[in-house]
């Protein structure tokens, strides 16, 4: 009799896929929503504001960058057998150039906004983001369309 396989490859995805769009969720509303409103906090109030803003956000989505990361790397390791490498592939790049712009533009516009707010910071913070948004959103389509290769595959070969 045949071992059963292992649930850790569609455990991983399963976390890839959940970290991968709550990313993706987050980033969408800092993008459309929430970077660009910086700019209306008001010069008295904005340098509370963004220390306010990066010590609420940081613990939230730094778990989940961790865990998109993570699950990346480890996916290539432990492969589902219908998840297609060229793609799981593709998911880390897009993992890894979200966290370059975040090391490259995001973190030191942030640190420029830290001391009070500055107009050249704040363009280059929201223009910057649009890697990041569009990084993170490929990922969770490359990561559904694994997901549903692996679904499909799955209930056609039962």
């Amino acid at each position: 009799m045949a071992e059963p396989a292992s649930p850790l490859p569609i455990f991983l995805l399963l976390s890839n896929f959940a970290s991968t769009w709550a990313m993706t969720g987050v980033i969408w509303t800092v993008q459309w929503v929430h970077y660009p409103l910086f700019a209306s906090v008001g010069s008295d109030a904005f340098t509370r504001y963004q220390a306010s803003h990066v010590s609420r956000i940081t613990p939230l989505v730094g778990p989940l960058m961790l865990a998109e990361l993570g699950t990346s790397v480890a996916l290539l390791a432990f492969r589902p057998p219908a998840a297609s490498a060229p793609l799981l592939w593709s998911g880390l790049a897009c993992v890894l150039v979200a966290w370059i712009a975040t090391a490259a533009f995001s973190v030191p516009a942030h640190g420029v906004l830290g001391a009070g707010f500055d107009a050249a910071a704040h363009d280059r913070l929201v223009s910057t983001n649009w890697i990041r948004t569009l990084a993170w959103t490929a990922h969770a389509a490359i990561v559904t369309a694994i997901v549903w290769m692996c679904m499909t595959t799955t209930r056609e070969g039962s």
